[in-house]
């Protein structure tokens, strides 16, 4: 019997990057997973997956595992009413959240337009707020219900645009006050912040600055969606019954210094 068999595990942003590596990963460990994402196929990057030929479920598939996809845009709430009532419908229960989509626009404060601003913070902030709002039902349902964030190290400095990092030091606090709110339901709520992971994200980086980079960590390699995957694992595992409201950091030793 494998960790996950009998779950029901939604993960958004599923079609590429960190997303598909944490709904292949959860496959592999029985799960059945519901995929969504506003494009089913992957995201083709400069860097990183370039190369792709296969969409998410496909590779679940290939590897005798169990899922579907359900196009979704987290900025659009009748989709998120949508996809939780196509869940409710079919399942009747959801064990495992991970809200992982998110967006990237650089540029500096006096670059960045609202419209940009609006269009990263109402997806990587509020999307995640309406999503895990309409799950809570369907979580209260499961023995073990998990919600698990996907955040970065950004969350802990400047950088990478004013969007970006505000909305994702919004989420290390949102993880915070969801779980003191939903933890007389057994439902724990963490977040993950990855460091520099080889996804399609990271296009706006040029090949110097990303060598460069890596030669600031402690170990010595960029990081993978499975590293990202292997800490979402642990997290929806029974092993982390008792961790909630706290925010994991993988990132090979990037912040350590700082």
């Amino acid at each position: 019997m494998k960790k996950f068999d009998n779950s029901v595990c939604l993960v958004t942003g599923g079609s590429s990057g960190i997303g598909r590596g944490v709904a292949i990963e959860f496959a592999k460990e029985g799960a059945f997973v519901v995929i969504t994402d506003i494009q089913e196929n992957p995201k083709i990057g400069k860097y990183h997956d370039t190369d792709l030929s296969t969409t998410t479920l496909e590779e679940i598939k290939n590897i005798g595992g169990k899922g579907i996809f359900i196009k979704t845009d987290l900025s659009n709430d009748n989709d998120i009413r949508n996809l939780v009532e196509k869940i409710k419908t079919d399942f009747e229960k959801l064990d495992i959240l991970v809200n992982n989509a998110g967006i990237h626009i650089p540029g500096s404060i006096e670059d960045l337009s609202i419209q940009d601003w609006d269009l990263v913070t109402g997806v990587n902030i509020r999307g995640i707020f309406v999503l895990s709002k309409n799950c809570i039902e369907l979580l209260k349902t499961s023995d073990r219900g998990r919600i698990i964030h996907i955040a970065s190290v950004h969350a802990f400095g400047g950088g990478n645009g004013p969007a970006y990092a505000s909305s994702k030091a919004g989420i290390i606090n949102l993880t915070k006050d969801m779980s003191l709110s939903l933890g007389q339901y057994g439902i724990t709520v963490n977040a993950i912040c990855p460091g520099y992971i080889e996804t399609p994200i990271q296009d706006y980086l040029k090949p110097e600055e990303i060598e460069s980079f890596k030669e600031t960590l402690s170990i010595k390699r960029l990081g993978k969606p499975k590293d990202i995957a292997n800490a979402a694992l642990f997290l929806a595992s029974e092993e982390s019954e008792w961790i909630t409201g706290t925010s994991i950091v993988v990132d090979g030793g990037g912040i350590a210094a700082i």
